[in-house]
């Protein structure tokens, strides 16, 4: 049951990124997460910058936070992974951190609440922008996963029945050998018979 629960939850994860492109990120990174915010017919762009300090991973539950400083005050805000209110994440810098939880930072202000950067280099996406549409390449790949499956079966059912076809001609050739081999020594007999005689 946990197999088709995973699989499950992979299919929505592909449906879920399939239009935008997720980074890598840690905790102690700082990111701009750009959000899409509806008020009443219209809709628009926020963006919410700073350090990303916790991070879940759960699937398609997963999820991290983010904390600044705005004005003096410490907000932070939790954002689903794969919400559909993100619109966008960037990684503006990369920290240096050995923790997974940095909830220390709540309590300091200023010069104390740095963190080191640090070069990773080039880190690929996490999840990548698929281009084209999810639904059509898995109804084809259906289709064509369906008449491989058929044609593999029909593949391994003709070979099975052709080894059953040896079998059966090895096993009826077995006996005649057997008796030629009985009729043999009989013969070799009469022959040493007519010959002492």
């Amino acid at each position: 049951m946990s197999n088709l629960l995973q699989t499950f939850e992979k299919k929505q994860i592909e449906k879920l990124t399939g239009k935008k492109r997720i980074p890598t990120f840690r905790t102690g990174d700082t990111l701009k997460v750009t959000i899409r915010i509806i008020e009443g017919d219209k809709s628009r762009l926020q963006a919410f910058e700073g350090m990303c300090i916790a991070r879940k991973n759960n699937s398609v539950n997963s999820n991290f936070t983010v904390r600044k400083l705005s004005h003096g005050e410490g907000v932070e805000r939790v954002f689903p992974l794969f919400g559909s209110i993100i619109e966008k994440i960037e990684v503006v810098r990369k920290g240096d951190v050995r923790r997974a939880k940095l909830y220390y930072l709540r309590d300091r202000t200023g010069k104390k609440a740095r963190i080191a950067d640090r070069d990773r280099g080039d880190e690929a996406d996490e999840y990548a922008m698929i281009e084209e549409d999810p639904v059509q390449e898995s109804s084809s790949n259906e289709n064509e996963s369906s008449v491989e499956t058929q044609q593999e079966t029909a593949n391994e059912v003709k070979e099975v029945e052709a080894v059953q076809d040896k079998q059966k001609e090895e096993s009826s050739e077995e006996p005649q050998v057997e008796e030629k081999k009985e009729e043999a020594p009989a013969e070799e007999s009469k022959n040493k018979t007519d010959e002492k005689s």
